[in-house]
Protein backbone atom coordinates (compact mmCIF):
# COMPACT_ATOMS: atom_id res chain seq x y z
CA UNK A 1 0.00 0.00 0.00
CA UNK A 2 1.38 3.30 -1.23
CA UNK A 3 2.22 6.12 1.63
CA UNK A 4 -0.32 8.76 1.82
CA UNK A 5 0.17 12.24 3.37
CA UNK A 6 -2.00 12.75 5.96
CA UNK A 7 -3.97 15.87 6.05
CA UNK A 8 -3.78 18.45 8.42
CA UNK A 9 -7.36 17.13 10.51
CA UNK A 10 -6.21 13.62 10.50
CA UNK A 11 -2.28 14.42 11.93
CA UNK A 12 -4.84 16.58 14.89
CA UNK A 13 -6.73 13.78 15.34
CA UNK A 14 -3.91 11.08 15.18
CA UNK A 15 -1.65 13.17 17.68
CA UNK A 16 -4.73 12.97 20.07
CA UNK A 17 -5.44 9.25 20.11
CA UNK A 18 -2.09 7.97 19.77
CA UNK A 19 -0.14 10.17 22.31
CA UNK A 20 -2.90 9.22 24.57
CA UNK A 21 -3.92 6.16 24.00
CA UNK A 22 -0.90 4.47 21.86
CA UNK A 23 -2.87 3.81 18.92
CA UNK A 24 -1.39 2.82 15.77
CA UNK A 25 -3.09 3.66 12.60
CA UNK A 26 -3.34 2.63 9.06
CA UNK A 27 -1.35 4.14 5.87
CA UNK A 28 -5.32 4.63 4.02
CA UNK A 29 -6.69 7.62 2.31
CA UNK A 30 -9.09 9.87 3.37
CA UNK A 31 -12.40 9.49 0.85
CA UNK A 32 -13.50 13.10 -0.19
CA UNK A 33 -16.62 12.14 -0.07
CA UNK A 34 -19.53 14.97 0.66
CA UNK A 35 -22.56 13.47 2.09
CA UNK A 36 -23.86 15.61 4.94
CA UNK A 37 -26.93 13.95 5.09
CA UNK A 38 -28.44 10.09 5.24
CA UNK A 39 -31.44 8.17 3.76
CA UNK A 40 -34.16 9.81 5.67
CA UNK A 41 -36.29 6.96 5.68
CA UNK A 42 -33.38 4.67 6.87
CA UNK A 43 -33.72 3.83 10.28
CA UNK A 44 -30.24 4.33 10.54
CA UNK A 45 -30.64 7.87 9.31
CA UNK A 46 -28.25 10.79 10.80
CA UNK A 47 -30.71 12.88 12.87
CA UNK A 48 -29.92 16.97 12.33
CA UNK A 49 -31.10 18.72 15.38
CA UNK A 50 -33.08 21.83 15.59
CA UNK A 51 -32.12 23.12 19.03
CA UNK A 52 -29.56 25.90 18.55
CA UNK A 53 -26.25 25.16 19.71
CA UNK A 54 -25.91 28.62 22.35
CA UNK A 55 -29.24 27.93 23.87
CA UNK A 56 -30.58 26.49 27.36
CA UNK A 57 -31.56 23.63 26.36
CA UNK A 58 -27.97 22.63 24.70
CA UNK A 59 -26.40 23.74 27.66
CA UNK A 60 -28.53 21.31 29.93
CA UNK A 61 -27.65 18.27 27.59
CA UNK A 62 -24.10 19.16 27.34
CA UNK A 63 -24.14 19.13 31.25
CA UNK A 64 -26.20 15.58 31.09
CA UNK A 65 -23.84 14.20 28.64
CA UNK A 66 -20.96 14.95 31.10
CA UNK A 67 -22.61 12.67 33.75
CA UNK A 68 -23.33 9.61 30.93
CA UNK A 69 -19.50 10.35 29.75
CA UNK A 70 -18.80 9.90 32.96
CA UNK A 71 -20.58 6.81 33.33
CA UNK A 72 -19.13 5.34 30.64
CA UNK A 73 -15.67 5.88 32.17
CA UNK A 74 -16.44 3.90 35.47
CA UNK A 75 -17.21 1.15 33.27
CA UNK A 76 -13.64 1.02 31.61
CA UNK A 77 -14.49 3.76 28.41
CA UNK A 78 -13.60 2.08 25.22
CA UNK A 79 -10.89 -0.01 24.08
CA UNK A 80 -8.41 1.39 21.25
CA UNK A 81 -9.32 -0.26 17.48
CA UNK A 82 -6.54 -1.55 15.76
CA UNK A 83 -7.52 -1.58 11.97
CA UNK A 84 -5.12 -2.56 9.47
CA UNK A 85 -7.48 -1.88 6.44
CA UNK A 86 -9.95 -0.03 5.32
CA UNK A 87 -13.59 -1.38 7.03
CA UNK A 88 -16.72 -0.78 4.74
CA UNK A 89 -19.80 -2.33 3.83
CA UNK A 90 -18.91 -5.94 3.17
CA UNK A 91 -15.78 -6.35 5.25
CA UNK A 92 -15.97 -8.72 8.16
CA UNK A 93 -13.29 -10.20 10.50
CA UNK A 94 -13.03 -9.65 14.25
CA UNK A 95 -12.23 -5.23 13.69
CA UNK A 96 -15.85 -5.51 12.70
CA UNK A 97 -16.67 -6.90 15.84
CA UNK A 98 -14.43 -4.25 18.06
CA UNK A 99 -15.69 -1.61 15.82
CA UNK A 100 -20.23 -2.70 16.71
CA UNK A 101 -18.86 -3.01 20.43
CA UNK A 102 -17.52 0.84 20.31
CA UNK A 103 -19.97 2.51 18.64
CA UNK A 104 -22.56 0.53 21.38
CA UNK A 105 -20.61 2.23 23.92
CA UNK A 106 -21.11 5.47 22.82
CA UNK A 107 -25.17 4.97 21.71
CA UNK A 108 -24.09 5.39 17.55
CA UNK A 109 -25.52 2.06 16.84
CA UNK A 110 -27.72 0.00 19.04
CA UNK A 111 -27.10 -2.92 21.57
CA UNK A 112 -29.89 -4.97 19.61
CA UNK A 113 -27.40 -4.77 16.39
CA UNK A 114 -25.75 -7.36 17.54
CA UNK A 115 -21.80 -9.04 17.78
CA UNK A 116 -21.91 -9.63 13.79
CA UNK A 117 -18.42 -9.48 12.41
CA UNK A 118 -19.64 -8.42 9.21
CA UNK A 119 -20.05 -4.94 8.35
CA UNK A 120 -23.56 -4.48 7.53
CA UNK A 121 -25.84 -1.63 7.12
CA UNK A 122 -26.45 -1.34 10.99
CA UNK A 123 -23.14 -0.70 11.32
CA UNK A 124 -21.91 2.07 8.54
CA UNK A 125 -25.31 3.91 10.09
CA UNK A 126 -23.74 3.86 13.08
CA UNK A 127 -20.63 5.14 11.57
CA UNK A 128 -22.48 7.93 9.86
CA UNK A 129 -24.00 9.11 13.31
CA UNK A 130 -20.25 9.27 14.61
CA UNK A 131 -19.13 10.52 11.85
CA UNK A 132 -21.98 13.70 11.87
CA UNK A 133 -20.91 14.18 15.84
CA UNK A 134 -17.68 14.70 15.20
CA UNK A 135 -18.02 17.02 12.25
CA UNK A 136 -16.62 14.31 9.40
CA UNK A 137 -18.13 13.64 5.92
CA UNK A 138 -20.34 10.81 6.66
CA UNK A 139 -19.03 8.11 4.50
CA UNK A 140 -20.14 5.28 6.87
CA UNK A 141 -16.28 3.91 6.02
CA UNK A 142 -13.87 3.57 8.28
CA UNK A 143 -11.01 5.67 7.05
CA UNK A 144 -8.16 7.43 9.17
CA UNK A 145 -9.37 10.59 10.88
CA UNK A 146 -12.83 8.16 11.81
CA UNK A 147 -10.17 5.87 13.28
CA UNK A 148 -8.27 8.16 14.99
CA UNK A 149 -11.57 10.16 16.29
CA UNK A 150 -13.01 6.98 17.81
CA UNK A 151 -9.74 6.15 19.47
CA UNK A 152 -10.13 9.93 21.14
CA UNK A 153 -9.86 8.53 24.77
CA UNK A 154 -13.01 9.25 26.81
CA UNK A 155 -11.41 11.24 29.50
CA UNK A 156 -10.41 13.60 27.08
CA UNK A 157 -13.71 13.93 25.94
CA UNK A 158 -15.16 14.60 29.50
CA UNK A 159 -12.70 17.18 29.64
CA UNK A 160 -13.90 19.01 26.86
CA UNK A 161 -17.51 18.76 27.84
CA UNK A 162 -16.36 20.56 30.95
CA UNK A 163 -14.19 23.10 29.70
CA UNK A 164 -17.26 23.59 27.05
CA UNK A 165 -19.64 23.74 29.60
CA UNK A 166 -17.78 27.14 30.88
CA UNK A 167 -18.37 28.99 27.61
CA UNK A 168 -22.05 27.75 26.74
CA UNK A 169 -23.25 28.79 30.19
CA UNK A 170 -21.63 32.21 28.86
CA UNK A 171 -24.00 32.42 25.73
CA UNK A 172 -27.76 30.80 27.72
CA UNK A 173 -29.36 34.38 27.99
CA UNK A 174 -31.16 35.97 25.52
CA UNK A 175 -29.38 36.05 22.53
CA UNK A 176 -32.28 37.56 20.50
CA UNK A 177 -35.34 36.26 18.24
CA UNK A 178 -33.32 36.30 15.45
CA UNK A 179 -29.24 35.76 15.47
CA UNK A 180 -26.64 34.03 13.71
CA UNK A 181 -23.88 32.26 15.18
CA UNK A 182 -20.05 31.29 13.36
CA UNK A 183 -18.68 28.44 15.47
CA UNK A 184 -15.07 28.32 14.79
CA UNK A 185 -14.31 25.07 15.77
CA UNK A 186 -16.78 23.74 13.71
CA UNK A 187 -15.87 25.87 10.71
CA UNK A 188 -20.02 26.39 10.78
CA UNK A 189 -22.32 29.02 10.89
CA UNK A 190 -26.27 28.29 11.90
CA UNK A 191 -28.97 31.08 11.69
CA UNK A 192 -31.74 30.97 14.84
CA UNK A 193 -35.25 31.85 14.37
CA UNK A 194 -37.73 31.97 17.53
CA UNK A 195 -35.60 29.51 19.45
CA UNK A 196 -34.95 26.79 16.31
CA UNK A 197 -32.14 26.51 14.02
CA UNK A 198 -33.37 28.09 10.90
CA UNK A 199 -30.55 27.26 8.11
CA UNK A 200 -26.76 25.58 8.70
CA UNK A 201 -23.63 26.20 6.47
CA UNK A 202 -20.10 25.06 6.35
CA UNK A 203 -18.03 27.75 6.51
CA UNK A 204 -14.37 28.73 5.86
CA UNK A 205 -12.99 30.31 9.17
CA UNK A 206 -9.30 31.42 9.50
CA UNK A 207 -6.13 29.66 9.48
CA UNK A 208 -4.06 28.78 12.81
CA UNK A 209 -1.89 31.22 12.19
CA UNK A 210 -4.55 33.86 10.37
CA UNK A 211 -7.07 32.78 13.18
CA UNK A 212 -10.87 34.25 13.29
CA UNK A 213 -11.44 36.30 16.32
CA UNK A 214 -14.10 35.77 19.10
CA UNK A 215 -16.93 38.85 18.50
CA UNK A 216 -20.44 39.96 19.16
CA UNK A 217 -21.75 42.24 17.29
CA UNK A 218 -24.62 42.89 14.92
CA UNK A 219 -24.84 42.61 11.31
CA UNK A 220 -26.07 45.70 9.65
CA UNK A 221 -25.61 45.34 5.72
CA UNK A 222 -24.88 43.30 2.79
CA UNK A 223 -23.48 44.09 -0.14
CA UNK A 224 -23.92 42.74 -3.54
CA UNK A 225 -21.16 42.22 -6.08
CA UNK A 226 -18.40 43.69 -4.26
CA UNK A 227 -15.26 44.91 -4.90
CA UNK A 228 -12.14 43.70 -2.60
CA UNK A 229 -9.37 45.58 -1.52
CA UNK A 230 -6.44 43.41 -0.34
CA UNK A 231 -5.64 43.65 3.30
CA UNK A 232 -2.22 44.77 4.01
CA UNK A 233 -0.96 41.46 5.69
CA UNK A 234 -1.87 39.91 2.67
CA UNK A 235 -0.57 42.14 0.47
CA UNK A 236 2.75 41.25 2.35
CA UNK A 237 2.10 37.70 3.25
CA UNK A 238 0.67 36.48 0.17
CA UNK A 239 0.47 38.96 -2.99
CA UNK A 240 4.61 39.81 -2.91
CA UNK A 241 5.52 36.28 -3.26
CA UNK A 242 3.19 35.08 -5.29
CA UNK A 243 3.84 37.66 -7.95
CA UNK A 244 7.68 37.06 -7.39
CA UNK A 245 6.67 33.34 -9.08
CA UNK A 246 3.69 34.47 -11.57
CA UNK A 247 4.34 37.61 -12.64
CA UNK A 248 0.90 37.86 -14.90
CA UNK A 249 -1.29 36.54 -11.53
CA UNK A 250 -2.39 39.97 -11.01
CA UNK A 251 -3.59 40.50 -14.46
CA UNK A 252 -5.12 37.21 -14.33
CA UNK A 253 -7.05 37.39 -11.30
CA UNK A 254 -8.37 41.31 -12.22
CA UNK A 255 -6.39 42.49 -9.31
CA UNK A 256 -5.56 46.68 -9.97
CA UNK A 257 -2.81 48.64 -8.53
CA UNK A 258 -3.93 51.93 -7.11
CA UNK A 259 -1.03 54.34 -6.44
CA UNK A 260 -1.39 58.15 -5.25
CA UNK A 261 -1.36 58.88 -9.29
CA UNK A 262 -4.29 56.36 -10.53
CA UNK A 263 -3.95 53.01 -11.37
CA UNK A 264 -0.26 51.23 -12.00
CA UNK A 265 1.10 48.34 -14.46
CA UNK A 266 1.66 45.55 -12.20
CA UNK A 267 5.42 45.64 -14.44
CA UNK A 268 6.05 48.74 -13.22
CA UNK A 269 6.75 47.86 -9.50
CA UNK A 270 9.81 46.03 -8.09
CA UNK A 271 8.22 42.74 -6.63
CA UNK A 272 11.60 41.95 -4.63
CA UNK A 273 10.93 44.79 -2.54
CA UNK A 274 8.32 46.11 0.21
CA UNK A 275 7.64 48.73 -2.40
CA UNK A 276 3.97 46.51 -2.96
CA UNK A 277 2.95 47.49 0.33
CA UNK A 278 2.33 51.06 -0.31
CA UNK A 279 -0.09 50.66 -2.58
CA UNK A 280 -3.41 49.66 -2.99
CA UNK A 281 -4.53 46.39 -4.28
CA UNK A 282 -8.51 46.44 -5.81
CA UNK A 283 -10.40 43.44 -7.10
CA UNK A 284 -12.86 44.06 -9.64
CA UNK A 285 -16.31 42.74 -9.31
CA UNK A 286 -17.25 38.93 -10.51
CA UNK A 287 -18.25 36.27 -8.41
CA UNK A 288 -16.66 33.99 -10.58
CA UNK A 289 -13.04 35.20 -9.67
CA UNK A 290 -13.16 38.10 -7.41
CA UNK A 291 -12.21 36.31 -3.76
CA UNK A 292 -15.54 37.81 -2.20
CA UNK A 293 -17.90 36.20 -4.59
CA UNK A 294 -21.10 37.04 -5.36
CA UNK A 295 -21.69 38.82 -1.68
CA UNK A 296 -19.83 40.16 1.39
CA UNK A 297 -21.70 40.85 4.56
CA UNK A 298 -20.28 43.44 6.71
CA UNK A 299 -19.16 43.19 10.85
CA UNK A 300 -18.75 45.90 12.54
CA UNK A 301 -15.64 44.67 14.82
CA UNK A 302 -12.01 46.37 15.47
CA UNK A 303 -10.92 43.08 14.10
CA UNK A 304 -11.68 44.08 10.43
CA UNK A 305 -13.08 40.82 9.50
CA UNK A 306 -16.47 40.12 7.31
CA UNK A 307 -18.87 37.21 6.16
CA UNK A 308 -18.77 36.48 1.90
CA UNK A 309 -19.16 34.11 -0.54
CA UNK A 310 -16.24 32.56 -2.52
CA UNK A 311 -15.80 31.48 -6.13
CA UNK A 312 -14.08 28.72 -4.34
CA UNK A 313 -16.93 26.24 -3.23
CA UNK A 314 -15.02 23.06 -3.31
CA UNK A 315 -14.14 24.08 0.42
CA UNK A 316 -17.37 23.15 1.54
CA UNK A 317 -16.96 19.52 0.88
CA UNK A 318 -13.52 19.85 2.84
CA UNK A 319 -13.51 18.54 6.68
CA UNK A 320 -10.54 20.86 7.40
CA UNK A 321 -11.60 24.28 6.47
CA UNK A 322 -9.37 26.29 8.27
CA UNK A 323 -8.31 28.75 5.07
CA UNK A 324 -9.17 31.95 5.76
CA UNK A 325 -7.53 34.62 6.87
CA UNK A 326 -9.64 35.71 9.43
CA UNK A 327 -12.53 36.20 7.65
CA UNK A 328 -15.60 33.85 7.15
CA UNK A 329 -16.81 32.34 4.06
CA UNK A 330 -20.19 30.80 4.48
CA UNK A 331 -21.54 28.12 1.88
CA UNK A 332 -25.02 28.86 -0.02
CA UNK A 333 -24.96 32.10 0.97
CA UNK A 334 -28.26 33.03 -0.81
CA UNK A 335 -30.12 31.53 1.54
CA UNK A 336 -28.08 33.02 4.79
CA UNK A 337 -28.62 36.48 3.20
CA UNK A 338 -32.36 35.42 2.63
CA UNK A 339 -32.56 35.38 6.30
CA UNK A 340 -30.50 38.57 7.12
CA UNK A 341 -32.99 40.62 5.10
CA UNK A 342 -35.94 38.53 5.75
CA UNK A 343 -37.54 41.40 7.44
CA UNK A 344 -36.11 44.35 5.40
CA UNK A 345 -39.13 45.29 3.11
CA UNK A 346 -38.11 44.86 -1.05
CA UNK A 347 -35.98 42.11 -0.38
CA UNK A 348 -37.34 39.18 -0.74
CA UNK A 349 -35.68 35.87 -2.06
CA UNK A 350 -36.46 37.15 -6.52
CA UNK A 351 -34.74 40.31 -5.56
CA UNK A 352 -31.95 39.10 -3.92
CA UNK A 353 -31.16 36.86 -7.22
CA UNK A 354 -31.88 39.40 -9.80
CA UNK A 355 -29.32 41.81 -8.11
CA UNK A 356 -26.88 38.90 -7.57
CA UNK A 357 -27.53 38.67 -11.48
CA UNK A 358 -27.49 41.88 -12.44
CA UNK A 359 -23.63 42.20 -11.56
CA UNK A 360 -24.39 45.14 -9.99
CA UNK A 361 -22.71 47.14 -6.71
CA UNK A 362 -25.53 47.54 -4.21
CA UNK A 363 -25.97 47.88 -0.75
CA UNK A 364 -29.00 46.59 1.41
CA UNK A 365 -29.18 47.93 5.00
CA UNK A 366 -30.72 45.36 7.21
CA UNK A 367 -34.08 46.89 8.83
CA UNK A 368 -33.47 45.24 12.32
CA UNK A 369 -29.36 44.06 12.82
CA UNK A 370 -29.12 40.97 13.03
CA UNK A 371 -27.18 40.28 15.95
CA UNK A 372 -23.87 37.75 15.66
CA UNK A 373 -22.01 35.81 17.74
CA UNK A 374 -18.51 34.22 16.69
CA UNK A 375 -17.57 31.89 19.42
CA UNK A 376 -15.52 28.68 20.40
CA UNK A 377 -17.12 26.05 21.12
CA UNK A 378 -15.67 22.77 20.55
CA UNK A 379 -18.06 20.39 21.89
CA UNK A 380 -21.78 20.52 22.65
CA UNK A 381 -24.74 18.20 22.43
CA UNK A 382 -28.34 18.78 22.19
CA UNK A 383 -31.42 16.65 23.31
CA UNK A 384 -32.87 15.89 19.84
CA UNK A 385 -28.93 15.33 17.94
CA UNK A 386 -26.50 13.79 20.26
CA UNK A 387 -23.25 15.01 21.70
CA UNK A 388 -21.11 16.77 19.25
CA UNK A 389 -16.86 16.78 19.21
CA UNK A 390 -14.90 18.87 16.84
CA UNK A 391 -10.65 19.83 17.20
CA UNK A 392 -9.28 21.92 19.39
CA UNK A 393 -7.74 23.78 16.27
CA UNK A 394 -6.83 26.95 18.09
CA UNK A 395 -5.70 24.91 20.90
CA UNK A 396 -7.75 26.78 23.38
CA UNK A 397 -8.82 24.01 25.71
CA UNK A 398 -5.08 22.50 25.81
CA UNK A 399 -4.43 20.52 23.44
CA UNK A 400 -1.08 20.93 23.41
CA UNK A 401 1.60 22.64 21.45
CA UNK A 402 2.86 19.56 19.22
CA UNK A 403 -0.36 19.18 17.66
CA UNK A 404 -0.68 22.71 16.33
CA UNK A 405 2.82 22.58 15.19
CA UNK A 406 2.25 19.55 12.91
CA UNK A 407 -0.81 21.29 12.23
CA UNK A 408 1.01 24.27 10.67
CA UNK A 409 3.56 22.30 9.07
CA UNK A 410 0.96 19.85 6.75
CA UNK A 411 0.20 22.47 4.45
CA UNK A 412 -1.10 19.87 1.78
CA UNK A 413 -5.14 19.70 2.29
Amino acid sequence: MPNIRLTRRETVLALLSTAAAGASLPAFAQQAEWRQSYDAGSRNAVHRSSTPMLSPAALAATEQAVETYREIAARGGWPTLQVSERLSVGSRGPSVVALRQRLIITGDLDASAGDSNIYDSYVEGGVRRFQSRMGLSTTGSINRATLAALNVPVDRRIRQLETNIVRLRTWSGNLGNRYVVANIPAAAVETVENGHVATRHAAGVGKIDRQSPLLQTKIPEVNFNPTWTVPASIIRKDLIPKMQKEPTYLTENKIRIIGPNGEIPPERVNWRSDEATRYTFRQDPGGEFNSLGFVRINIPSPHGVYMHDTPSKGIFGDDYRFVSSGCIRVQNVRDYIAFLLKETPGWDRAKIDETIASGERVNARIANPVPCYWVYITAWATPDGGVQFRDDIYNKDGLGPAAVAALQGDQDI
